[in-house]
């Protein structure tokens, strides 16, 4: 008879439950300590092998090393290092423009997944509870894993609020289920990581054939939380997102959206200063011309979250006009490919050498018994560094973070995009000023179309432009573009008192910026409450760009206008301008076009209209006014 207490505390679909019964043994956490030593195996090694009895041969997936300050995993193949953006199917019959299961590998997925409940019932697993989204209004969850790879199991917890067995109630009936089964990869998928999301009504399923956490443990919450969203009628916004307060403690809640690299990361940290405190604000790309600038005292930054930002019905309240937002995420899973020193960055380096308990870090170089530097990447088979090095930060180790309890009321959102350098006589599409004042519905047209734009260093081969998708959060999305899109504008829409601009980054024009630009509209900003006044604007020269800044000032400094106004540059000019214009122009007529179907709400319709036919920044205030100006 099974007398497991903790598991008949468990309502599951009834196949899933016959499969674990089955199971040789389940082990579960009490306490985060206790999850922290299951990842080294039953002999608790300096040094564990994550292996898998694969068709008669053994296969080694990865190695946890134990680490004075956590756990260090190492992947043995490249591929498996960094998320494959091709690896979702969808195994349901329910609406989606994603590839379907049966159509990628030609049979139904009922069958695979039969499969894959039928192997972890002959497994020794872990049961995991967990909360995917944040901890109040989050939804119960469930990750059954095997327990040799209790790693992944352990990054899951990290990100998604750790969920003691112990305080789960009887008739804990998860919204959404986690399974990893990692042999399938070799079996069935030709090596290839694939992730299946089987969806219902009441039961998102996500079926992990790979043990590198990004496309399920990480991206794939982000999937359980869109899905659920489109249920529910609410946008989980890919977004990074702080407070930031001035130095007259003015407070002004930023949140950035972006295709990769567009700068969310960017949003949260500090200026970049020289040896002598000034900030470099430019170089000339053709003459080498430096622009500096003084600020003595910046604003300073309270985090909000890092990458996904929950929006639900139940925490907005429309009197306000503004949109509230929490962290969807309990610990943030962070890319250092940029740390290749000591100095680099001060706060995350505090945080990973001397943490207040154990943390998790991916393809960096662990030595059993000694400290992980978030520097030392581990090297790939072509003896170059890993460019995705990963570590997980709990949210409540970093400094000044605004606390998960209490909904934050955005003031600004803002959208950034990389852009190429742009002259008269080689011009492309890198004409955006520092910072652009859009109506919502340039603001919607922007996430629709969300660019990747030039030189992204996460995406191979994307040196011209690209469109991420909706919202930028596409890739991770399993249902219908167009159901998106509405979401997206009705939330838009719900929020006159938001302010919403544009924010380029790497390049204004002929000049290389960098972030910078990206940190001086922030604080210019933020030393105005988030509201910009209409004597200090005039329409754009491109009308995708709305309003550009007549004048920017910044502790009695004034930013120069070919900073504003790239037309004004020499080097670019009007008709330089406006061929880099013309560029963006076609290019969102070729990605919006798509959405023009009939489930698209009407007034997003004439938005796609307007743009299709060369509409005016009037003719976008005319559909949606700004109310916010003064």
């Amino acid at each position: 008879m099974f007398t497991d207490s903790y598991f008949n505390k468990l309502i599951l679909p009834k196949e899933v439950e016959e499969a674990l019964r089955k199971s040789p043994c389940i082990a579960y956490a009490e306490t985060k300590e206790e999850l922290d030593e299951m990842v080294y195996g039953p002999t608790h090694t300096s040094r564990y092998d994550v292996t898998y009895q694969i068709e008669g041969r053994m296969v080694k997936e990865a190695e946890v090393i134990r680490c004075k300050n956590g756990a260090v995993v190492n992947f043995m193949e490249d591929y498996m290092r960094r998320r494959d953006p091709n690896c979702m199917a969808i195994g349901d019959d329910l609406p989606s423009d994603k590839p379907r299961f049966r159509d990628r590998y030609g049979y139904e997925f009922s069958t695979l997944r039969q499969q894959t409940l039928d192997w972890l019932s002959e497994q020794s697993l872990v049961l995991l509870p967990f909360r995917a989204g944040d901890r109040i209004y989050g939804y119960d969850s469930l990750m059954v894993c095997p327990l040799n790879a209790a790693f992944f199991a352990l990054g899951l917890a990290d990100m998604q609020a750790f969920v003691s067995i112990k305080d789960i109630p009887h008739g804990y009936k998860p919204r959404s289920i986690i399974y990893v089964a990692p042999p399938f990869r070799h079996t069935h998928f030709e090596g290839k990581q694939v992730v299946v999301h089987n969806r219902s009504a009441e039961l998102h399923e996500v079926f992990a054939y790979n043990l590198y956490p990004g496309p399920s443990a990480k991206k794939g919450v982000f999937s359980i939380l869109l899905d659920i969203g489109e249920q529910e009628g609410w946008v989980c916004c890919h977004a990074s997102a702080a407070t930031l307060e001035s130095p007259y403690e003015l407070e002004t809640v930023f949140m950035h959206e972006g295709a990769s690299g567009g700068g969310k990361s960017e949003m949260l940290e500090e200026f970049r200063r020289e040896e002598d405190s000034r900030l470099l604000i430019a170089t000339h790309t053709v003459t080498g011309e430096k622009y500096y600038m003084t600020l003595r005292e910046s604003c300073k930054i309270h985090p909000i979250c890092d990458d996904m930002a929950v929006a639900y019905n139940k925490i907005q309240d429309p009197e306000t006009g503004k949109l509230s937002i929490m962290d969807a995420e309990d610990g943030w899973f962070l890319r250092m490919d940029g740390m290749n020193a000591y100095g680099n960055s001060p706060l995350y380096e505090k945080i990973s050498i001397h943490p207040s308990r154990p943390l998790e870090f991916f393809n960096m170089d662990g030595v059993p018994g000694a400290t992980c530097l978030i520097w030392e990447h581990v090297l790939e088979s072509n003896g170059q560094p890993c460019s995705n090095p990963r570590v997980i930060i709990p949210r409540d180790m970093i400094e000044n973070i605004v606390p998960d309890s209490e909904p934050q009321e955005v003031d600004v959102r803002s959208f950034g995009v990389r852009m190429p350098p742009s002259t008269a006589t080689s011009p492309n599409y890198g004409v955006m000023g520092m910072l652009q004042v859009v109506p919502q519905s340039l603001a919607w047209l922007w996430r629709l179309v969300s660019p990747r734009g030039f030189k992204n260093p996460s995406i191979v081969g994307s040196d011209g432009l690209k469109g991420e998708g909706v919202g930028s959060y596409w890739p991770f999305a399993t249902g219908k573009k167009v159901t998106q899109a509405n979401l997206l504008l009705k939330q838009i829409l719900g929020c006159p008192n938001t302010l919403n601009v544009l924010i380029p980054n790497q390049h204004i024009g002929a000049y290389h910026v960098g972030f910078m630009g990206e940190w001086l509209a922030r604080e210019y900003l933020a030393r105005v409450g988030g509201q910009v006044k209409a004597k200090h604007l005039t329409p754009a020269r491109c009308p995708l760009f709305g309003y550009a800044l007549v004048d920017m000032k910044l502790d009695g400094q004034f930013i120069r206008q070919t900073f504003l106004r790239p037309e004004t540059q020499s080097k670019l000019g009007t008709e330089g301008y406006d061929q880099g214009a013309r560029i963006l122009m076609d290019f969102f007529k070729q990605e919006i076009s798509q959405f023009l179907t009939d489930d698209l709400d009407p007034l997003g319709r004439q938005i796609i209209e307007c743009c299709l036919s060369d509409g005016t920044l009037e003719d976008y205030l005319a559909l949606t006014p700004m109310k916010l100006l003064k």
